[in-house]
């Protein structure tokens, strides 16, 4: 189920920013959640494959990868290499996939819901950040899909762990209908990735409601629901912890993006 945690002052921050479980074996601190922020609560999870190819997604996504890799490998020798290298470059791109955004930091999260692209809707609706659990999330996949990642004594997913275990998507699908979906770590291609701690979950073309499977099938699922009247407040603090466009956004178009939100007029 999804437990939703209102977030109505800085303090309420705190328990989101903390959540690490403390490991006897390693006397270390350890998190297996991952967090996805959007800058309006009533947003649906939805891939951008999905939004841009509608019912036709199953029917268009293998050509658009496919002339994806056609016309990238002049760029990228390697984007050929696999479907599931394709698929991760293209949506680092800009490439509709089935892919969906995750970050291993909270701040990173919280960058993301805090940031409006008119940011005269700052204080028109709550934001919220997603937290899910990757070994939840591990521990309802099938079998075989379990076993490949138990060889690398990981619970994480790779282009390479993902191609030993199948390079169809017809295939992927069939394995996962609507119950369960695999979340990969990128290769670390580009400063955008490392800087966004990034992972994606690979969602299946028949789960159509990604909250409504996150509800029926997880446990630790949580939103924090960010009060519209807290974002800039929040947004401020971010820009003081160095979290903002121009470290989410390596390069000049970044630095470009927090310069202008940096001198904006409210």
């Amino acid at each position: 189920m999804i437990r939703d945690v209102r977030i109505q002052s800085v303090a309420d921050l705190l328990p989101l920013l903390t959540e690490q479980e403390y490991r006897q074996d390693l006397d270390r601190n350890r998190s297996s959640y991952l967090y996805r922020g959007m800058p309006n609560v009533d947003y649906k999870m939805v891939t951008s494959l999905r939004r841009n190819c509608k019912h036709l997604q199953k029917d268009l996504e293998l050509a658009i990868l496919q002339n994806f890799a056609k016309y990238a490998i002049r760029e990228d020798p390697n984007v050929s290499r696999n479907i599931w290298q394709c698929m991760i470059t293209g949506q680092h791109n800009g490439l509709p996939t089935r892919l969906l955004d995750w970050s291993q930091s909270p701040l990173v999260g919280l960058h993301f819901a805090m940031t409006e692209e008119n940011l005269e809707n700052m204080e028109e609706h709550d934001a919220v950040v997603w937290r899910i659990d990757m070994q939840e999330l591990y521990g309802i996949l099938p079998e075989r899909y379990q076993t490949a990642v138990n060889r690398l004594q990981s619970t994480i997913f790779n282009i390479k762990t993902m191609a030993s275990i199948t390079e169809s998507l017809e295939q992927y699908d069939r394995d996962m209908k609507d119950q369960a979906m695999v979340i990969i770590e990128p290769p670390s291609t580009s400063d955008r990735i490392i800087n966004q701690y990034s992972f994606f979950s690979i969602v299946p073309t028949a789960m159509s409601d990604i909250e409504g499977f996150l509800n029926q099938r997880t446990e630790h699922t949580v939103r924090y629901i960010i009060d519209r009247h807290l974002r800039w407040r929040v947004r401020d603090m971010l820009d003081q912890l160095n979290m903002s466009e121009r470290i989410i956004y390596p390069g000049l178009g970044g630095l470009s993006k927090w310069i202008a939100r940096h001198y904006y007029v409210k």
